[in-house]
């Protein structure tokens, strides 16, 4: 059922990203985590319907603007230590969901600076509107 949903989605939404947006984020569980920010690298997708990301005068305002995603990234990092990717993820996913045109969104975090034997360490979270988690 869900391969048939995500089908639907790629039939009928335009996919929105931003790929690489870093961000310097108070985060980590371990104390030297704690003890000043790290970088973590967002890459977002967007599952918009064609007639909520179609503008028929060529309008940003028609359409789910980049800067939504932007600013609710930057207002969660703002509310302080996080301590895990997971929550980080689940905390952003669920406000993009909260938009009445958005039906999906893919989102990863990637910290790329944790070990210097791996190019990062990250989560990757899917939601649909319309499937529980």
């Amino acid at each position: 059922m869900q391969a048939d949903l995500t089908g639907h989605l790629l039939l009928t939404c335009r996919r929105l990203f931003i790929r690489d947006h870093e961000v310097q984020v108070h985060i980590g569980a371990h104390d030297f985590e704690k003890e000043t920010t790290q970088r973590v690298i967002f890459n977002v997708e967007l599952f918009v319907p064609y007639e909520a990301s179609t503008s028929d005068q060529d309008r940003l305002g028609d359409v789910v603007d980049y800067d939504f995603v932007r600013h609710v990234i930057a207002q969660r990092v703002q509310q302080g230590h996080i301590e895990l990717q997971e929550t980080l993820c689940d905390d952003v996913v669920g406000i993009l969901m909260a938009h009445p045109q958005v039906r999906a969104v893919k989102l990863s975090t990637n910290k790329p600076d944790v070990y210097p034997d791996c190019a990062g360490v990250g989560v990757e979270v899917f939601r649909m509107k319309g499937i529980e988690k």
